[in-house]
């Protein structure tokens, strides 16, 4: 009987923790979108692109980027 009331106690302590845990979480990943967005749209937009459309532009460079590098580390060796 003790011991059902301990894996209680630990279950209910677990869910704090993971639930404290997710609110942590969403809080630094808001914030750090919201900075990203405010970086993008201050300094990476072109003229009359929207921040999700300067997102959508540069991860398409960057994913041509990448694609080019592999292909010229694979031809050197």
């Amino acid at each position: 009987m003790a011991k059902s009331k301990l894996v209680k106690a630990n279950e209910k302590i677990a869910e704090k923790v993971v639930g404290t845990f997710e609110k942590i979480e969403d809080t630094v990943v808001g914030g750090y979108t919201k900075i990203e967005d405010t970086f993008v749209d201050r300094y990476l937009t072109k003229d009359g692109e929207t921040t999700a459309d300067a997102k959508e532009r540069l991860k398409k460079e960057h994913e041509k980027r990448s694609e080019e590098a592999g292909k010229i580390s694979k031809s050197n060796h």
